[in-house]
């Protein structure tokens, strides 16, 4: 699927079944963008997506096959080697895997859990907060909507309101509303959504300030 996009996932058997996943990269810093911004996190971007944005900023994450795969047990131990107390677990799309010994291993050292998915594929595992930020590519699980914590929605272009509307009103009541515009798209687009979140106080601005930080 979406070879052109040079998608490859990792087959399930070699992952055997979430206990081993392919990791693009992990690294301590400072959560950027969404709800949590400003907040140190410990962050893992797992390799495999077959969504494939045009405007993706993490296009290395795409083939799963170039990226080493690593036991959790392993990830574990790099997160606690630092002082983190969160992770945030991206991709890429995480949810492509069985999520739940990650999960798992990340609470039992108890360490809060954050996940980032586009909410195509079925989430696996517990998490204390989950960000779904749905794509035109893969339409979200309904069943993923209402497991969120927060709906993340990145405006490209004026299209992007209406489509971040369409999915608000499957979230939970208490799920935090964000409008996000595209990195390249941001002088043409931020200001619309400044008006639009006027318009609409349900909706809150994100940016992406680790960009413009230059935090890692």
């Amino acid at each position: 699927m979406n070879n052109q996009h040079n998608f490859n996932k990792v087959d399930v058997a070699i992952t055997e079944h979430g206990k081993k996943l392919p990791i693009v990269e992990s690294f301590y810093s400072i959560q950027g963008e969404g709800f949590h911004t400003g907040k140190a996190a410990y962050f893992i971007r797992i390799g495999g997506c077959d969504i494939a944005c045009h405007w993706c900023d993490s296009k290395v994450s795409w083939n799963a096959s170039i990226h080493p795969l690593m036991r959790i047990e392993e990830i574990a131990e790099n997160v606690l080697a630092t002082p983190a107390r969160s992770v945030v677990v991206t991709g890429g799309e995480p949810a492509l895997y069985n999520l739940e010994p990650l999960s798992n291993i990340i609470r039992e050292n108890q360490i809060a859990n954050f996940l980032e998915t586009s909410g195509a594929y079925a989430i696996k595992g517990k998490w204390d907060w989950i960000c779904v930020s749905p794509k035109h590519n893969k339409e979200p699980l309904i069943i993923n909507l209402q497991r969120a914590n927060e709906l993340k929605v990145v405006v490209f272009d004026e299209g992007d309101f209406a489509f971040a509307e369409r999915w608000k009103d499957y979230v939970p009541e208490n799920c935090q509303l964000f409008l996000q515009p595209e990195f390249s798209q941001f002088e043409k687009m931020a200001p619309k959504i400044v008006d639009f979140v006027k318009a609409f106080p349900q909706w809150n601005v994100s940016l992406q300030s680790h960009k413009y930080l230059d935090i890692p």
